[in-house]
């Protein structure tokens, strides 16, 4: 039986959905984009909200996606909510079955909603891309969550479900097992405006890399049972190589897709027994004088995020010290649909399965299958959609997710979900490429 649907306490809740944080800019593309789902008919009819700091601000998005949608959404209800008024979330997340959050950086506006999610029992899903409060998360919250029967899946954007479900969606199809996925991110502008980078996620990197050396100390405490040895490593391509996979020079990423995907790996061989899969991952950074410039720029972050001081002037100035990739007001419509992009997932192994997932395997990995995920306006369009189909399989489709609740990853969370094919129908598409066929069905 669903735990969403059949719970009495959550089928008497006003709301399926809110969006919490929907005056900010990823917010409000969350809207537009459930809008636009709703319309074509890529879900079906849910009871939503939206929620946030400023009544003000939150009414006028609705009236700017009304606008731009030609949808009257006068009817649907402005919840006024404040992280630092944790009473507020909780009379919030009391009338929801899964909230959405879009409110970064996590590291300091996540958690009280994750507190909030648990008191009230209600599942929660964001687009965070920092390892360390996704991590932190599942150590602090998995075993609460799970009692209260209730799923906490964070990273359902960009960072990491093209990656994280794309390796799932890999391992499913390959006919033997994976050793390793090598993933490619690439992001193709069709405009003449570079596609830029939102100052919450600047802000997340800062922070991020600020506080680095706390992760192994946490992942001591998360993972602590060990990964069996790989006997055929997948070998590290360095700091910059030439990939004939895109066609371009290509640097690694430093997104949290591979501690996202470790932690489904992980889940996958202690809970599932299934071979885990090896990854490294990396971004196509163009030709080589704009691939100097990013290194440059890197090391010059790198440096001053060391140091408060440092981290300051990043914040304050964060136009200069991006070169202008990053802005505070979001990106025009234009520049949005302009941008589009791509993650190739290489994955290698051997069409024989063995017996146990430690057992080894005596020759090297010689079959290959890819997976290539192909979406739109990565950053907002894609994003939000992922997001909003994401906490859609939670309250369509729980008795399909983990257990019967918890925190994890979403390659873990949606594996064995319609999460993929709905993407796919949604404009973001998953095809596997077996290297003899190409196939654009998931099922």
């Amino acid at each position: 039986m669903d735990p969403v649907t059949t719970d009495p306490k959550r089928m008497a809740r006003k709301y399926d959905l809110i969006i919490y944080g929907a005056s900010g800019f990823t917010g409000k593309c969350t809207v537009l984009e459930l809008v636009k789902l709703l319309q074509n008919n890529k879900i079906d009819k849910v009871s939503w909200a939206i929620g946030g700091r400023s009544g003000e601000k939150l009414k006028a998005v609705l009236n700017e996606v009304s606008a731009e949608t030609g949808e009257d959404l006068r009817q649907i209800e402005v919840i006024q909510a404040d992280v630092e008024n944790p009473e507020s979330l909780q009379v919030m997340a009391r009338q929801v079955n899964v909230i959405l959050t879009c409110v970064g950086p996590y590291r300091f506006f996540g958690e009280a909603i994750v507190k909030a999610c648990i008191a009230e029992s209600t599942n929660y899903v964001d687009v965070c891309g920092e390892p360390q409060f996704l991590e932190e998360m599942q150590l602090r919250y998995h075993q609460q969550a799970l009692e209260k029967n209730i799923y906490i899946v964070g990273s359902c954007g960009l960072d990491t479900i093209p990656s994280d479900c794309g390796i799932a969606l890999l391992q499913q199809k390959f006919e033997g097992e994976v050793n390793s996925v090598e993933m490619y991110l690439e992001v193709i502008n069709k405009g003449v405006k570079p596609m830029k980078i939102n100052y919450g996620t600047w802000q997340s990197a800062i922070h991020g890399l600020a506080h680095a050396s706390e992760l192994r100390g946490l992942r001591s405490l998360l993972f602590t049972k060990p990964l069996p040895k790989p006997t055929f490593k997948l070998r590290d391509r360095g700091t910059l190589h030439y990939s004939d996979v895109i066609n371009g020079w290509c640097l690694p990423f430093p997104g949290a897709d591979p501690s996202v995907v470790k932690r489904s790996q992980y889940y996958f061989f202690h809970e599932e027994q299934r071979r885990p899969a090896q990854i490294r991952a990396y971004f196509k950074s163009g030709s080589l004088f704009p691939t100097a410039v990013i290194i440059l720029v890197g090391l010059i972050f790198g440096i001053f995020s060391r140091f408060k001081a440092g981290r300051h002037l990043l914040e304050k100035y964060p136009e200069f010290f991006s070169l202008g990739a990053v802005t505070r007001d979001g990106m025009s419509k234009d520049e949005m649909d302009d941008a589009e992009f791509k993650v190739t997932l290489k994955g290698e192994g051997w069409s024989r399965k063995l017996t146990g997932p430690t057992d080894q395997h005596a020759e090297p990995p010689r079959e290959k299958m890819d997976v290539i995920v192909f979406g739109r306006n990565p950053g907002y369009g894609a994003t939000c959609i992922m997001l909003i189909q994401a906490a859609y399989t939670i309250l369509k489709e729980a008795e399909k997710l983990p257990s019967t609740g918890g925190v994890y990853p979403p390659g873990a969370a949606f594996a064995r979900t319609t999460l993929v094919d709905r993407l796919t129908d949604s404009g973001v598409t998953f095809t596997v490429h077996n290297h003899s066929e190409i196939s654009t069905t998931t099922k």
